[in-house]
């Protein structure tokens, strides 16, 4: 019996009043596969994601965790299911209120209500993994780097050691080397969790270093996918657009004058 996918998503519709967003999405992610997907601003990856954590409900569509439909779960059982998931936000999201320890251990406290001693060891650890040391634990928020900000993003992501890890914008705002380090990094501790991943940038290089496989948004539907080394030879005029970054192609950007 084949294994099911640890994410799959079939013709998912979500639409915001008359604006269509997702348009029948169809996406699939392997036990132990890392997918990322590209497409410019407004395509419809956030809602993508947003429908899978279940912040959005679409209007039409399936979507299964582990082969178990999740729309239309009751709350018990959603919320069995959100354990399985790690989450790297845009821009980081720490609270500014709580030093960096306990951002990485949020999840661990509120969620798990572990025992504070116990969480703290725990978020040092994770801390360790992304290159930081113990003493970075104490520091706030504010007084890290972009760079490190993101690095106790990450920590944050794996310290429940999550099945499933979704990366949204990884490497957005930071310089090239910083973010060649992240994907470094996400790369090392995916795959020391034995993790599926599935993430969403507009940034090819990210891409093409994070992913088993590429899949291409546009207009809320899939228009390609495949292995990351085949992306080159896509033979599909939307993706060569955009890996390209070119103005001129089928892709149209609303342009206001």
């Amino acid at each position: 019996m084949t294994e099911a996918p640890k994410i799959e998503l079939r013709d998912v519709h979500k639409a915001f009043g008359p604006k269509v967003v997702l348009d029948g999405l169809s996406l699939t992610v392997g036990k132990g596969e890392s997918v990322v997907v590209i497409g410019g601003s407004g395509t419809g990856k956030s809602v993508m994601l947003k429908c899978v954590l279940g912040l959005l409900v679409p209007e039409k569509g399936s979507i299964k965790v582990d082969g178990q439909e999740v729309l239309g779960m009751d709350p018990a059982e959603r919320e069995e299911v959100l354990r399985k998931f790690g989450m790297l936000f845009q821009g980081s999201a720490l609270f500014d209120s709580l030093p960096v320890w306990e951002n990485v251990a949020f999840g661990l406290i509120q969620g798990r209500r572990m025992e504070r001693t116990k969480a703290r060891d725990k978020a040092i650890e994770k801390l360790a993994q992304v290159g930081l040391g113990p003493e970075v634990g104490e520091l706030s928020p504010a007084e890290l780097s972009g760079g490190m900000q993101k690095r106790v993003a990450l920590a944050r992501a794996i310290a429940a050691e999550p099945e499933i890890i979704f990366f949204d914008e990884p490497t957005t705002g930071l310089d090239p080397i910083m973010a060649d380090v992240i994907n470094n990094l996400i790369i090392k501790c995916v795959r020391e969790l034995g993790a599926s991943a599935l993430s969403i940038t507009h940034d090819m290089a990210s891409a093409r270093k994070i992913a088993d496989r590429i899949a291409m948004i546009y207009k809320g539907k899939i228009v390609w996918q495949g292995p990351t080394k085949t992306i080159d030879q896509s033979g599909n005029p939307y993706v060569d657009q955009f890996i390209h970054g070119r103005a001129e192609g089928p892709i149209k950007m609303e342009v206001k004058v």
